[in-house]
């Protein structure tokens, strides 16, 4: 009896001496919460190249693989076509970088600062574009803004930075009655979207995902005519955002409706 007394003894002993490291590890109530939740990824400077399309007026930058309408009215003259293992399956779209000429090439305008631009539309293998490089097939005002236009093509430097927007996140629904596709634009934040929900006020009241169609189009598999419609937005770095009650009950296939947007 004793015996097994003192073998009790020593394990709960021990068990105290192995959890006075855990205890004592913070102050009661001072529990640091997780670092960088719901924050933008910070990426580092990389290299890569870049060459230009679309003319001075970047008309030509117009439709694309992301399937924004018109870059220009939307993300404004500095936009850029993504090589394939940056495109990543259209995932890419919408997302913002900054992007700067290696001066060490002689055809760089000096002391001209970085510029950033929005990735709309997606340069196919071949070139420059071809994998496994990070290339950029620039608007020509952007390229033209850090290097001659002589140049054809320039080394560059780039990292991904979070896209500042003005107004909310815009949805254009287009279609009919029985199929819908979703275009989404002007995000902030990652810029880019991972993954889209739709809520309905009436039949369709709960939150039910849409398929990628393609670029930046989603595809519900679901009728989303006569409901009032929310849509739940998760972006390429996992933050997510709700914008309520965006379309009415009366909504009409063509229209953009705009919702909120990261901050």
């Amino acid at each position: 009896m004793a015996s097994t007394l003192q073998a009790l003894m020593s394990s709960s002993l021990l068990i105290l001496v192995l959890a006075l490291p855990i205890a004592n590890a913070f102050p009661i109530g001072k529990i640091p919460k997780p670092r960088f939740l719901n924050r933008p990824i910070l990426h580092r400077w990389k290299n890569g190249h870049a060459t230009f399309y679309g003319g001075a007026d970047a008309s030509g930058t117009v439709g694309g693989a992301c399937g924004f309408e018109d870059p220009r009215k939307e993300y404004g003259l500095y936009t850029a076509a993504l090589s394939t293992v940056m495109y990543k399956n259209g995932s890419n779209c919408g997302a913002c970088y900054e992007i700067k000429c290696d001066n060490k090439n002689k055809m760089c305008k000096p002391g001209t600062p970085s510029i950033f631009v929005t990735a709309t539309n997606y340069c196919p293998p071949g070139g420059w574009c071809s994998p496994p490089a990070h290339h950029f097939d620039l608007s020509e005002p952007a390229f033209t803004q850090i290097a001659e236009y002589s140049a054809g093509v320039i080394p560059v430097q780039f990292r991904r930075v979070p896209c500042k927007k003005q107004g909310g996140i815009k949805f254009t629904i287009s279609g009919n009655p029985t199929f819908n596709l979703v275009s989404i634009s002007n995000v902030g934040g990652a810029g880019s979207v991972k993954k889209v929900e739709v809520k309905g006020s009436d039949k369709l009241n709960y939150w039910t995902e849409l398929k990628r169609n393609w670029g930046t189009k989603w595809e519900a598999n679901t009728t989303l005519v006569g409901e009032t419609l929310s849509f739940r937005i998760t972006t390429g770095d996992g933050r997510i955002i709700i914008s309520s009650n965006v379309a009415p009950k009366s909504w009409q296939f063509g229209q953009t409706y705009e919702g909120i947007n990261f901050g």
